[in-house]
């Protein structure tokens, strides 16, 4: 497959005479990648964005049964290029081409999940509160309500996932199921690999008859093109993964709107892991083991890693923390995906280092994964030692107590997992750290790991702020669909007019909300 390095614009591509021009680093070897990227100009910008506004209405009257032949059709054409991804994707990120094989498998299996989504229908939640004419002293209006697309969103393509979290990741997927046009603005450290999975989209996008605007990618050297985006009146809705700052930003920007629209963020996550005495006596060495591979996976860089692990002061904690230590002092430097990742981690091992009251037990040098220390009752005094450091860095906080446990938990803000490793026994009597923790995490995780995240319906990728923007929403698993659409009451409404979701013979079969019953009936 050609690259070109200009902007994906509906049917159309970019000019190579618009803004400034940029390459992918290559990972593997420093020097860079040919094409030459340009930055979308304010016209391009604007186009994309006018031409997902003319999509939205006809993608808004899409059956469930065309937008999940659209997903599918894009999961095909991306098979079809696969080989162009496995051969430029390792390159743009340093990550090796195994990585790539599973993170491409995930990417098409959620496309072909959400296509069920959306064929099957009842994720609209459909609600019928059938009128009485007779009702006194006043008539009962007949009210429906459903979900309903929101219209443009734009989407941020993720640095750690270029294939499954990125342009046609699962914000993408989710607002396309829903019946959004979606601009993504394509993440300029790997811009091939966003015009590769940009061109297999608009090729499904085309071969499934959908409208132009269905889809765009914008390329960006800096970040004018994603603020403008943000700020432009025919966007509807964000979807991010990335930094707590740049998360922060796009929230504080759209909150400025005539019109503020949502801001989905997936931001910071220390992930805290926590040990119980019995399983620490029970299977130390094999916590240490799995531990350390949960640390270091994707070189850290997952937004999952576990960045605190609190265990009680133990004779049994002595062994795990020998193991671990002999297995980062093993973890030299890997590669990042970006200069700017490996400086940041340098910086936040740096201030680690320095921090009064943390001891820094092991490193594989600088760069490589590290090992810190410290007391329960410095961690709960310290807000800064709760801070991400993304990257194979994790802090151990030694607690007296399981009074002490609990008080580490409820000293955190917001988290994407929470992690308790202990026997029944254990967790029967640390009942109170897990409600602590269901109050923190979106996902809740016993005798497990929280890297990798199973896509799947009942998945839960979210949590209180500063984890996600919104605490009540996913954005990894078929719920995620519920942010990109908003819910629509039709009082009244001749039967004709109403969508089929609602209407009384219920043609699709979907599950419905009847006069307060849930229930099937098909027409």
């Amino acid at each position: 497959m050609e690259l070109e390095g200009t902007s994906i614009i509906g049917n159309g591509r970019g000019r190579r005479d618009g803004g400034e021009s940029f390459r992918a680093a290559n990972r593997m070897n420093g020097g860079d990648l040919p094409p030459d990227y340009v930055t979308a100009s304010a016209g391009e910008i604007a186009d994309a964005v006018r031409l997902a506004g003319e999509a939205a209405p006809e993608m808004a009257r899409l059956s469930g049964r065309r937008r999940g032949e659209l997903l599918r059709a894009i999961a095909d054409v991306l098979e079809k290029n696969k080989a162009a991804l496995v051969d430029r994707t390792p390159k743009e990120t340093g990550y090796p081409e195994m990585r790539i094989h599973m993170e491409f498998a995930r990417t098409v299996g959620q496309l072909r999940l959400f296509a069920e989504v959306a064929e099957e229908g009842s994720w609209v939640h459909a609600r019928i509160d059938h009128g009485d004419p007779e009702r006194k002293p006043l008539p009962k209006p007949d009210v429906r309500s459903m979900l309903r697309p929101l219209g443009p969103v734009v989407v941020f393509g993720a640095s750690n996932f270029p294939l499954a979290i990125s342009a046609v990741g699962n914000d993408t997927v989710a607002a396309l199921a829903a019946g959004n046009p979606v601009v993504v603005k394509a993440h300029p450290a790997h811009p091939g690999t966003g015009e590769i999975i940009g061109l297999c989209v608009a090729e499904a996008v085309r071969s499934c008859g959908f409208p132009e605007g269905t889809f765009s990618l914008l390329f960006d050297a800096g970040i004018e093109v994603g603020q403008a985006l943000a700020l432009h009146p025919g966007i509807r809705a964000v979807g991010f993964t990335g930094s707590l700052g740049g998360g922060r930003a796009l929230m504080d920007l759209a909150a400025t709107r005539p019109d503020p629209i949502p801001v989905f963020a997936e931001m910071g996550s220390v992930n805290p892991m926590f040990l119980l005495p019995r399983a620490l006596r029970e299977r130390g060495a094999e916590l240490a083991r799995a531990f350390h591979g949960s640390l270091t996976a994707g070189t850290g860089q997952m937004c999952t890693n576990p960045g605190i692990v609190a265990a009680g002061d133990d004779p049994a904690l002595g062994a795990f923390r020998d193991a671990v230590a002999a297995l980062v002092r093993g973890t030299p430097a890997g590669v990042m995906l970006t200069e700017g990742i490996r400086a940041s981690y340098e910086r936040g091992t740096g201030r680690m280092r320095a921090w009064e009251g943390v001891e820094e037990v092991a490193s594989g040098g600088d760069g490589g994964a590290f090992l810190f220390e410290t007391r329960a009752e410095r961690f709960v005094e310290d807000a800064g030692l709760h801070e991400e450091v993304f990257g194979p860095s994790t802090l151990l906080v030694l607690c007296g107590s399981a009074e002490e446990l609990i008080r580490v938990a409820e000293s955190m803000e917001g988290q994407l997992t929470a992690s308790i490793h202990g026997t029944e026994e254990d967790l029967l009597e640390n009942r109170g750290l897990v409600e602590a923790l269901e109050r923190r995490a979106g996902r809740l995780i016993i005798n497990g790991f929280p890297t990798g995240v199973e896509v799947c319906h009942a998945m839960v990728h979210g949590g209180p702020y500063p984890a996600t923007s919104d605490g009540r929403s996913t954005s990894i698993g078929t719920l995620s669909i519920e942010r990109f659409v908003r819910r629509v009451a039709f009082q009244d409404m001749p039967d004709g007019l109403l969508p089929p979701e609602l209407q009384e013979a219920n043609p699709l079969g979907i599950v419905r909300i009847v006069d307060g019953k849930w229930g099937v009936r098909n027409g």
